[in-house]
């Protein structure tokens, strides 16, 4: 399952993410996005959670959580159902 990260601090690195999101089951896969111009974190990004149940717990336990400052949205990816 694909999970949408939002309003994460512009410090927060890919490490940083996945290690969040690991402690709740097996990551696949997890991208920040960057600006071109910059190379600066955006402020989101996208992590894909092997099993549902480990993302849907991962976005329940950690939606709304403060990290470095910034208090969290973790979503499920609408756009990953529009295949």
């Amino acid at each position: 399952m694909k999970l949408l990260i939002r309003n994460l601090s512009r410090a927060t690195t890919e490490a940083e993410l996945k290690a969040m999101f690991e402690l709740h089951g097996v990551v696949q896969s997890c991208t920040l996005v960057m600006d071109k111009a910059s190379g600066n974190s955006k402020g989101f990004g996208f992590v894909v959670m092997a099993k549902p149940g480990d993302a849907k717990k991962a976005m329940k336990s950690l939606n709304g959580t403060v990290v470095a400052g910034s208090k969290i949205r973790v979503k499920k990816d609408e756009s990953s159902d529009k295949v």
